[in-house]
């Protein structure tokens, strides 16, 4: 039985890429789904869909190291 592979080497440019993948691909399904147009889904796996997604973003944005100066006043904008 073969196993998954847990070793993954994706640079930052590609975490940045498939994030912005996937708030495209969230954009055009809430799109559709706010005018009633989706063709490719029925609503309820449009819905299962936008929700699996909304969740990987999240789980991507919380593995994010967000830099602060250690030491000096840190001013954010």
């Amino acid at each position: 039985m073969s196993k998954h592979n847990r070793n993954f080497e994706l640079t930052v440019s590609d975490i940045d890429l498939i994030e912005a993948a996937l708030h495209i691909t969230k954009r055009d399904l809430s799109a559709d789904v706010y005018n009633g147009t989706q063709e490719m889904l029925p609503a309820d796996k449009t819905v299962d869909s936008l929700r699996k997604i909304d969740d990987l973003l999240g789980r991507l944005h919380n593995q994010k190291i967000f830099y602060r100066p250690a030491k000096g006043t840190y001013l954010g904008g």
